[in-house]
């Protein structure tokens, strides 16, 4: 790794890493405030502890890229595809982030926290998110099929269609006002 960069307790400040691009290497407890990665490759890079507030991540290219412990906070992350990232160490956070059109497809997400996140026409089919949390988020056209939902707490989120047959979804935990996105599959009127 001696041609790569080992960034330590480092801050970026409004960099824009689409005209000059983020140096592949080991980034540790860093933190990166309204930086541009917009379609950025960050193939084996690792972020260990780091920290992404307000940043354009869209359509970056994460094959390979190991996220331990991140942490992602009003981040714009369209179009992402978690499972080609290094799946060793796999623990993220996001809040109020927009994923729009992202996919975690089979990844292993237990005790994730998706906060008051846009996961319009995500891909959660096969993944394991056990313990993991989906308050407050908007689940529009979200695919859950053959997903491990046990103990997951959806309530306040919105717009969500869980086929209850396709998933498991033990101990899982709903709003009363959001059952209608358990039952769509059944073709009910639900009257309130």
């Amino acid at each position: 790794m001696s041609d790569k960069i080992f960034a330590f307790e480092k801050e970026f400040q409004k960099k824009d890493f689409t005209a000059k691009p983020l140096e592949s290497g080991e980034y540790e407890s860093c933190v990166f405030r309204n930086c541009d990665f917009s379609n950025s490759d960050f193939a084996g890079t690792v972020f260990i502890e780091c920290e992404f507030h307000s940043c354009n991540l869209s359509m970056v290219k994460i094959i390979g890229t190991a996220f331990r412990d991140v942490r992602f906070v009003d981040c714009k992350m369209l179009g992402m595809h978690f499972e080609y990232s290094n799946t060793f160490g796999l623990a993220m956070k996001f809040e109020r982030c927009n994923l729009t059109h992202s996919s975690f497809h089979q990844l292993k997400l237990k005790s994730t926290e998706f906060i008051e996140a846009m996961l319009d026409g995500v891909d959660f089919s096969d993944a394991d998110l056990s313990n993991s949390s989906f308050r407050n988020s908007n689940l529009h056209g979200a695919i859950f099929q053959g997903s491990i939902l046990e103990k997951v707490d959806f309530r306040g989120s919105q717009n969500f269609n869980i086929h209850p047959e396709a998933n498991r979804i033990k101990g899982a935990k709903f709003s009363l006002q959001t059952l209608p996105g358990l039952l769509q599959a059944y073709n009910l009127e639900i009257e309130s």
